[in-house]
């Protein structure tokens, strides 16, 4: 960017045409200009040539006295009452407003649409500018009436007499590219005929190259302010609509779309939408001939008033027609400022929806990603808004989840009405603040770097006009005084693109696309196909049997609004089975020497009464992810398929959670157990729908909790337990048909992209790292993830990985049990062993151990047959359907089912919620 930028060519013609309406040109007094426009240089290096542009056509004089104007105010103000200051604002903001009117409209072009989108902002800006800048939208100085007649004879090739039986002089509205005058046709239609502004394609194309030099030439000087993305789309973009053919086929289009009533795909969605839009007569280039419709201006206050329009209706249906076209047609409005609609005057008063000049088509991915996005902020789902991001290309440079989520739920926060605009701005302003703090913290950054770090990496140009949209309906909505819910009226539109393509019934296309390992396999998978999307979000299986993987199945999807297809490899929140992980990490200390079993906690950790109960980590003198990784991820090959507190960088392979609302209908009229409170019973729906909110959240998520928080695959957790099946003898390699193959992530990946990079001479020495880098030089990261190392591994280390047994004690499964010499350490007759669930087969044996989570999610094994299972949920349920699949799978093997799964036997608390007696429950 220090390169000195060549001046952009100038048209003789473009300039005389400036001129001759009195406009300056491009390139006169343009580096004081630009200076001013940004009020101080660029900070430091360098600087580049100021570009002649959108700036620098403002003249020096003007500039001054606005800014020396605003600061003398300030100043003014700060000693006097508030009475007085708001009149002595009013005043000032009026005034200005109409220079800036004046300016836009002798500028034209590229200015006057972005004064059109400022009308808009009610809910931003002060309402003298509002009420002075909405003349922007259709309230032009008219152009006259021969060059009017000039462009309509050269476009549509005859006379206006042979074309018109009457056309009416003075124009219905005048625009930044054209004005509409209301005619009738030879055969006696009535019609608006629209006729593009002489000059201002030129003008436009010239004033976009002008604001892209100035816009690079911001970026530079303030990284964080790089709008490139923004204006590459308007440029794409903007001259689109200076092509009248192209609007009279838009037009067409988006009425074909909102009219269609068809009851496949989107189904109920499309009736729910009820607007007018005019049909197209006649198109060319330049000129547009419409069917005419009688209806009222929005900014016509008086009028909506006097025909009694209700004006929350209106603007609540003309989101929904937005929504339809975003969501639904994939092909929408770019431009919904109030100048481009009416309000028919008969009831039920329709929005008539006009000018489809600038409009945006986007893939059904992209429709998916957004609707996505605008989900997962209704329910506050980090996990599903970064996997959003990710399909719509939006790159993050930093780690900050929470933050982008605040971030992105401003786009779909209620609207606020024009009096609440100063509101508006400070908490817009407040929040924007916490995020650059927190910024600063994270990235431990001082307040100039801050300021020049731009936390997004990159960004899609198809989201740009999308985020237009809904600014430019926040504003409309509070032009109009009225508040908006778009969380409640585009939720349907929205959650129809997601999981409309579910509504047709399930086929083997559900199940992940891999081969069956065995016979049972297929037969399991037709028997998912049975129970359905009804009973069934996303789930994963995987079974082995005398060490060989027998079953390793996926399907469905990754959450209620991820469509994304359930992989071998996706992570599901498994609660209480953590339990029994964390439990083989204890009993792999106690074959280590580092614990005893007799031993009590205050021996190893004389403080564990007052402070947190660290165990693990006092036992062992390592952190608690060292040690689960030491003792069974890297010696059963699981690298980033087993958590307990996921690290950045796995989100996308994260299943969401949602509840079984049918199943948890089941427990209406039961009977409450002693220890359960009857109210406790009566509100379990609405508690039960708490759990996913609050562990769908990456902060949750992310929290090392030993008993609750394990984030697994099947295939790992069903490796561990085959494992521990055997006492401890690791498996034999994996299925080679798994993809992605298993233990082929890396554990603890860093954030993907680029940290900060401070300029040069400010790296700090220590340690041989820079303060702005995401994670330090050390060999774990911040939340206590070990790093891969190659070259500095230890011997034992580099072994580890390659152990055939886990545990050296061939007592080991009777401790798991606490059978035989560890009896007497168990609550006797206990469901439980030494920290697993104990099931009892139909002989008594006990030879199964494992342990189920809230919500239906399991892992256990059968030594004596020398069987491992696990089952992966995302639907949170009552266990039904986890308890059918282990005993279609034991029947099919001929193996005894556990008394936990059986038809009979008693049910652990864990897979119920742990809100209903076990026993009412079969």
């Amino acid at each position: 960017m220090a390169e000195r930028r060549a001046t952009p060519p100038r048209s003789p013609r473009l300039e005389t045409e400036r001129r001759r309406r009195g406009c300056p040109v491009p390139g006169e007094a343009e580096a004081a200009a630009a200076a001013m426009a940004l009020r101080q240089p660029p900070s430091s290096g360098a600087t580049p040539t100021v570009p002649s542009g959108p700036a620098s056509s403002i003249s020096l004089k003007q500039i001054n006295i606005f800014l020396m104007h605003e600061q003398a105010v300030q100043k003014r103000v700060q000693w006097v009452s508030t009475v007085k200051k708001n009149a002595i604002w009013a005043k000032t903001h009026e005034r200005n407003a109409r220079r800036v009117l004046n300016l836009m409209i002798e500028l034209e072009g590229l200015w006057v649409k972005m004064g059109q989108y400022l009308s808009t902002r009610a809910d931003v800006l002060p309402e003298p500018y509002i009420n002075v800048l909405k003349q922007l939208q259709d309230s032009l100085p008219p152009r006259p009436f021969e060059e009017v007649r000039g462009t309509i004879e050269k476009e549509l090739g005859k006379p206006m007499s042979d074309l018109f039986a009457d056309f009416d002089l003075d124009p219905l509205a005048t625009a930044s590219i054209a004005q509409v005058h209301r005619a009738t046709l030879a055969d006696g239609r009535e019609v608006v005929v629209k006729i593009q502004h002489d000059g201002v394609k030129e003008i436009i194309l010239e004033d976009l190259k002008n604001a892209k030099s100035l816009i690079e030439w911001i970026a530079w000087a303030e990284p964080r302010y790089d709008f490139n993305p923004m204006i590459d789309e308007w440029c794409k973009e903007a001259p689109k609509e200076l092509d009248f053919n192209h609007e009279a086929e838009n037009t067409r289009t988006v009425s074909k779309n909102l009219s269609h009533k068809a009851d496949s795909g989107s189904g109920s969605i499309s009736s729910a939408v009820d607007v007018l839009i005019p049909e197209v007569i006649q198109s060319t280039e330049k000129v547009l001939v419409l069917e005419y419709m009688d209806g009222i201006r929005l900014n016509d206050n008086d009028s909506l008033e006097a025909y009694g329009v209700d004006k929350q209706k209106l603007v609540e249906e003309i989101t929904r027609a937005y929504a339809h076209q975003i969501y639904i047609d994939g092909f929408f409005n770019g431009d919904p400022h109030p100048g481009n609609f009416l309000v028919s005057k008969e009831p039920p008063h329709k929005p008539i929806l006009l000018d489809f000049g600038l409009t945006k088509r986007i893939s059904k991915s992209m429709r998916q990603a957004l609707a996505k996005m605008f989900l997962s902020c209704a329910e506050g789902d980090h996990v599903a808004l970064l996997s959003a991001f990710a399909e719509m290309g939006l790159k993050l440079r930093v780690d900050m989840p929470q933050q982008a989520m605040d971030i992105a739920t401003i786009f779909f926060r209620q609207s606020t009405t024009a009096s609440e605009a100063k509101e508006n701005i400070k908490a817009l302003s407040d929040q924007r603040e916490r995020n650059v703090k927190a910024l600063q913290d994270k990235m431990k950054l001082n307040k100039k770097e801050v300021q020049r770090f731009n936390p997004v990496d990159a960004f899609p140009g198809d989201a740009i006009i999308f985020m237009r949209v809904l600014n430019l309906l926040r504003g409309l909505s509070a032009s109009l005084n009225v508040r908006i819910v778009y969380l409640d009226i585009m939720r349907p539109f929205a959650e129809s693109t997601l999981l409309g393509s579910l509504t047709h019934g399930l086929n083997s296309q559900w199940i992940y696309d891999s081969p069956a390992n065995s016979d049972v396999e297929s037969k399991l998978r037709d028997y998912l196909i049975e129970l359905g999307s009804d009973k069934i979000l996303g789930i994963q299986i995987c079974a082995y049997k005398d060490g060989k993987v027998i079953i390793d199945t996926a399907a469905g999807m990754l959450g209620k609004y991820d469509p994304r297809p359930v992989q071998p490899d996706s992570l599901f929140p498994v609660f209480s089975v953590t339990k029994g992980i964390t439990a083989g990490m204890v009993h792999w200390l106690v074959d280590k020497g580092k614990l005893k079993y007799e031993e009590t906690v205050a021996n190893i950790w004389p403080k564990f009464g007052t402070n947190r109960k660290e165990l693990i980590k006092h036992a062992s003198g390592k952190k608690f992810q060292e040690v689960l990784e030491e003792a069974i991820v890297r010696p059963l090959h699981i690298e980033g398929e087993l958590y307990i507190g996921i690290p950045p960088g796995v989100e996308s392979r994260l299943a969401a959670l949602t509840v079984d609302t049918e199943e948890l209908r089941k427990l209406s009229g039961i009977r409450a157990g002693p220890d359960v409170p009857p109210e406790l019973l009566n509100n379990i729906a609405q508690m039960a729908s708490g759990v996913p909110v609050l562990f769908n959240t990456l902060n949750v998520r992310r929290a090392i909790i030993p008993a609750a928080n394990g984030h697994c695959s099947a295939r790992a957790l069903a490796r561990y337990y085959a494992a521990l099946a055997r006492g401890g003898s690791v498996p034999p390699p994996h299925s080679a048909s798994s993809k992605p193959p298993l233990g082929s992530h890396v554990h603890a990946p860093k954030f993907p992209t680029a940290p900060f990079k401070k300029k040069k001479g400010t790296e700090k020495k220590k340690g041989g790292s820079s303060t702005g880098n995401l994670q330090d030089a050390s060999n774990t990261d911040k939340n206590g993830y070990s790093q891969l190392r190659t070259s500095d591994a230890t011997e034992d280390e580099a072994g580890a990985g390659s152990a055939s047994r886990i545990f050296s004690s061939d007592k080991i499964l009777d401790a798991f049990m606490g059978v035989g010499e560890y009896q007497s350490m168990i609550h006797p007759n206990g469901k439980f062993g030494l920290g697993f669930r104990r099931y009892n087969n139909p002989s008594g044996k006990l030879r199964c151990f494992g342990h189920s989570g809230m919500g239906g999610s399991t892992g256990f094994c059968d030594a004596e047959n020398d069987f491992a299972i696990a089952v992966m949920v995302n639907k949170m349920s009552l266990g039904s359907v986890t308890r059918g699949i282990i005993r279609f799978v034991c029947e099919e093997l001929g193996l005894p089912v556990p008394d936990e799964y059986s038809a009979t036997g008693e049910k652990g608390p864990d897979m119920l919620l742990n809100l209903a007696p076990p026993q009412q429950l079969r």
